[in-house]
């Protein structure tokens, strides 16, 4: 299957990119989970222009075994992956400080779900580890993870982020820009710095004919220019 996904997503634009889901505590999951990771980088040198997000450290305390929190996220990481999804165990990592750091300075974006975190997991309010990347530096986007299953939508997480979690304005709109900064979208990104909100050269003035060009021929940059 991991073979077929990189396969696909290497050929077919249409696939953007290449992730594991299922449940993270199931039994065949925490066994082999090193080796999974293993096979991952194997097919992600053999495949480099392939997209790689993770879901890791979808866990959390009384869920698994303890052995079962101490590495997950760390390893996906290590793996390749440029998004983590969910990474709600992170407190409970041997090396969550390092990891979180190496996040932080590789641009590596953690996919918050804070609604099927509450579902799934039970884990909520000052319990979740959103504030804790943020305070780490580690890029965050928002999402639903399956609005299908969970009855939510954007709107709501937005919500929920402000409510729940006591986001303001600016980091909502800090998330809404990470959102598109670390999308697998077609292109290069606007943003040289996305923290520091620095454009690239060529669209250091929106209006230059240089910067209409670079939009044109990359549609990240042209939705974050929108």
């Amino acid at each position: 299957s991991l073979i077929l996904g990189f396969l696909m997503a290497e050929a077919d634009p249409r696939f953007v990119g290449v992730n594991i889901v299922m449940p993270e505590d199931a039994y065949p999951a925490r066994r082999d989970y090193r080796l999974h990771m293993a096979m991952i980088r194997f097919l992600a040198a053999k495949h480099p222009g392939v997209k790689l997000t993770l879901h890791a450290g979808e866990v959390t305390l009384g869920l698994v075994p303890p052995q079962d929190l101490t590495d997950h996220i760390e390893q996906a990481v290590a793996a390749g992956a440029k998004r983590i999804g969910h990474g709600t165990g992170i407190a409970f990592e041997d090396r969550a400080e390092d990891t979180m750091a190496r996040m932080a300075r590789e641009g590596v974006a953690v996919e918050i779900n804070l609604s099927s975190n509450d579902v799934i997991l039970g884990v909520k309010g000052a319990d979740h580890p959103l504030n804790l990347y943020r305070a780490h530096g580690v890029p965050v986007v928002l999402s639903t993870d399956d609005q299908g299953v969970l009855r939510s939508d954007m709107t709501n997480e937005y919500v929920r982020a402000v409510t729940e979690q006591g986001l303001g304005y600016a980091e909502l709109k800090k998330i809404a820009r990470a959102g598109l900064h670390y999308a697998f979208l077609p292109g290069e990104a606007l943003w040289a710095d996305v923290s520091g909100l620095k454009p690239v050269a060529a669209c250091a003035d929106l209006a230059a004919p240089a910067c209409t060009k670079f939009l044109s021929a990359n549609e990240k940059a042209r939705l974050q220019a929108d």
